[in-house]
């Protein structure tokens, strides 16, 4: 099957047919660092028989999707979480049988691609279908708090040996031509005072709803269209306070489950030393994406600039910024690549400027996008002595193999680290924040030139801080409680950068009773601490949100470990994902309208949900690309 252009995926151009899917409307609930988000899709079918809508969509990989419901006819049908296989059987059962089945699972590709089946809607009958998750939200460079709704979802390149990436073959229509709306409101609470909050696109006035101004909301512009990402950017008063959040466990909930206990969630906020923070030595790898897909624009604004040219500012302040004496490389990949230099040069004014120049002359014309064979042969080669090794990536993220892509880091995690930079909106967030989680790096995404350059310093500066070693955790409990980890001891440190870890509180809370937890570490010849008290005693939660987050962590880790792929392996993640209620690899969300009143009679007709579609930017029109 021949794959479609890098940038273009399936086309289509003034295509008459009803689109089954007429908005969607998201409900967004901000509590400090945890958002818990709302999004229902409005299904109509307005054609002469029943219809399949099937809608690909993206999400960012760190949600654990914990609900998923539909309404039809005034009815809510709340969906069972089943091991995938039997999820698919008893979905295709019910439409086999006429009735009304909704579907929602993660795609095998990718943890940051879900699709969603609606069966069965028969003509004139409306639907609505309503998912819901919770997620951490990172602290940018400049101290905003960042919540992004995903809605750009570029196809993906997949290599020769490789099925063929769903993204690559879900219709798209130009970028201003999606048929249906989105309408989304947030709500914030901060405990410490929330300054501002800003967006990328249209919003309503900051509406502070507290004499304190500890609580705000905001709401998107009517009429705004699915066709970029949503970001919000809460400034609030304090965010580098270190704090524990411990959540009461739920009842009823299964004899002996991990759901019946707290589970702690824990924020540390690392700092050292000022004078010793950062050293001259190093070895500085770039790796630049430049595949045809690099040519689309940053995102749907007009005269936006294309990708490679953001991936080109992004390394110029890279390279202008790097100490004297280190050494450097850097690599163009797409379906060959090439290096700048036979090997890592040393770092002089003169060996910048010359490097500052080829860059200057790059372009996307290296064909598909394959970052496993830069890889390897970078892994190959030794490196040097005295200069440890930090790899630094931009791309777009539009490949089909992440898994393997991720897993080549992995292997080679005691030999370097790996700073990662997602450009452009729609960059896989499973490639670019499992790589940099792999190679112990930090990860950041350029979606425009706004506070580019304070990215941009920050990922350099931790890699100039030396690796942090022996980190470990220790707890001080009442007499008759343990605490057991549900996350692993973060490897990797920096300076200024949030480091969560999520436990598990076992025994009998006394009333008034306090904890403490120290996470300590060694930094060059010293023994640095970071210790925090707080309470044990809590209220029980209206949703078990920490359970939530704690659950979804657990579940990535055992995805990504070395028996992800053996029997006990996954049978230990499908343990977990059914315990919690919160979505994996291994299992999907489907609901079953047993009551359909007239059921279909044959199959019904598939219909793909348009999704807009990034264009060349030399390109002046759009072409209908038809795959075979």
């Amino acid at each position: 099957m021949p794959l479609p252009p890098p940038c273009c995926g399936l086309i289509v151009v003034g295509s008459k047919l009803p689109v089954p899917l007429k908005g969607i409307s998201v409900d967004v609930q901000v509590k400090g660092f945890v958002a818990d988000v709302s999004a229902t899709l409005k299904y109509k079918n307005e054609e002469e028989k029943a219809v399949e809508a099937i809608f690909v969509f993206p999400m960012d990989e760190d949600s654990a999707v914990y609900s998923f419901e539909a309404k039809v006819e005034g009815k809510t049908i709340v969906a069972d979480l089943q091991e995938k296989k039997q999820a698919h059987k008893t979905y295709d059962e019910a439409i086999s049988k006429g009735q009304q089945a909704f579907l929602l699972e993660e795609d095998e590709s990718s943890a940051d691609v879900f699709s969603c089946n609606v069966g069965n809607l028969p003509p004139g009958q409306e639907a609505e279908v309503t998912l819901k998750y919770v997620r951490e939200l990172p602290i940018e460079a400049d101290g905003a708090v960042r919540f992004v709704l995903p809605a750009v979802l570029n196809p993906r390149y997949t290599p020769e040996d490789q099925p063929v990436s769903v993204t690559a073959t879900r219709p798209r229509v130009p970028i201003g031509d999606i048929p249906y709306t989105l309408s989304l409101s947030a709500h914030f609470q901060s405990a410490y005072g929330i300054a501002k909050i800003l967006s990328n696109c249209d919003i309503s006035p900051v509406e502070h709803t507290n004499e304190d101004k500890t609580a705000a909301k905001v709401s998107l512009a009517e009429g705004h269209k699915f066709e970029r990402d949503v970001e919000l950017l809460a400034y609030y008063s304090e965010v580098n306070k270190p704090s524990v959040t411990v959540e009461a466990g739920t009842v009823p909930a299964v004899l002996g489950s991990l759901m019946t206990e707290s589970v702690a969630m824990l924020n540390f906020y690392p700092s050292f030393p000022a004078v010793q923070e950062q050293t001259n030595c190093g070895e500085f790898i770039f790796v630049v994406d430049q595949s045809g897909s690099m040519e689309c624009a940053m995102n749907s604004e007009p005269n936006a600039p294309q990708r490679i040219d953001s991936a080109k500012e992004t390394l110029v302040l890279l390279l202008k910024s790097l100490p004297l004496g280190c050494y450097f490389n850097i690599f163009g990949f797409g379906s060959h690549f090439k290096s700048f230099f036979t090997e890592s040069k040393e770092y002089t004014q003169q060996s910048m400027e010359e490097a500052v120049k080829k860059v200057n002359e790059m372009k996307a014309n290296f064909g598909g996008t394959e970052i496993l064979r830069p890889l390897k042969n970078i892994y190959d080669t030794a490196g040097r002595p005295d200069h440890p090794r930090q790899l630094f990536l931009f791309t777009d993220g539009e490949v089909g193999n992440t898994k393997e892509v991720i897993d080549e880091v992995q292997k080679n995690c005691n030999n370097h680290r790996c700073f990662t930079f997602g450009i452009g909106e729609g960059a896989s967030t499973s490639l670019i924040k499992g790589m940099a989680r792999a190679g112990s790096g930090i990860f950041e995404f350029i979606t425009g030139k706004d506070r580019m350059q304070t990215k941009v310093l920050r990922a350099l500066k931790c890699s100039l801080q030396p690796t942090v070693k022996n980190v470990s955790l220790t707890w001080s409990l009442p007499s008759g409680m343990e605490a057991i980890l549900l996350s692993k001891v973060p490897t990797s440190i920096f300076q200024g950068q949030r480091a969560i870890v999520y436990a598990q509180l076992k025994g009998k809370v006394e009333t008034e009773a306090e904890g403490e937890v120290c996470l300590q570490y060694n930094f060059k010849d010293e023994l640095l601490k970071n210790t925090i008290n707080f309470p044990l005693k809590v209220e029980k939660a209206e949703r078990p949100t920490i359970h939530r987050l704690a659950a979804k962590s657990l579940i990535s880790e055992l995805e990504c470990g070395k028996n992800s792929r053996s029997e006990d392996g996954k049978k230990r993640i499908l343990e977990v994902s059914l315990e919690f209620g919160v979505i994996s690899s291994l299992t999907a969300f489907v609901a079953v309208n047993k009551d359909t009143k007239t059921p279909v009679e044959g199959p019904p007709v598939r219909r793909d949900i348009l999704a807009p579609g990034f264009m060349h930017g030399k390109n002046t029109k759009y072409m209908l690309i038809m795959l075979i």
